[in-house]
């Protein structure tokens, strides 16, 4: 199974998924949200403490992350980095893979255009994975798994290949 992540201080995507018979099947996905009057330490726990519930919940084989990209806000990118920290440290307290991808990459890997919109991103998701994610966070983390269980099945492919 692979944890696919949209970070974020305020929500946090979030989505399991596994390939069954050459398909994407979703497994659990959602948005982990957090409250601006809350202290700032405690919104960080919270998505530390549901990321890792989610790892001990499923047999996580990797993580696909968005990467980092330049926030036009400089006070939602500290938010973005800062989460992005608590959910590495999670995943990489479990010993697992984590692998960062760029929100062009997933895009590309999900509608075939790295220029897509968050409307198309969520509509091919949808058609790919058989489930309506419910919001853009939760599209954008079962883009992300998406991505890298196309990915890592090309690179098995390539492997067997050779």
């Amino acid at each position: 199974m692979i944890l696919g992540i949209d970070p974020g201080l305020a929500s946090t995507g979030y989505a399991v998924v596994e390939r069954a018979s050459g398909r994407v099947r979703p497994v659990d996905w959602g948005v982990i949200r957090t409250m601006p009057a809350d202290p700032h330490p405690e919104r960080l726990l919270a998505i530390y403490t549901r990321v890792t519930a989610l790892l001990e919940t499923h047999q996580i084989e990797a993580a696909a992350i968005e990467s980092w990209f330049v926030h036009p806000v400089s006070k939602a990118a500290m938010g973005m980095a800062e989460s992005r920290g608590a959910i590495q440290v999670a995943i990489a307290q479990a010993g697992i893979t984590i692998v960062e991808y760029s929100p062009n990459t997933i895009k590309q890997a999900v509608t075939g255009s790295g220029r897509a919109d968050k409307a198309q991103v969520r509509a091919m998701v949808a058609r790919l994975s058989g489930v309506d994610p419910g919001s853009d966070h939760a599209g954008d983390a079962l883009a992300a798994a998406i991505c890298h269980l196309s990915g890592s099945s090309l690179a098995a492919a390539i492997r067997r290949a050779r």
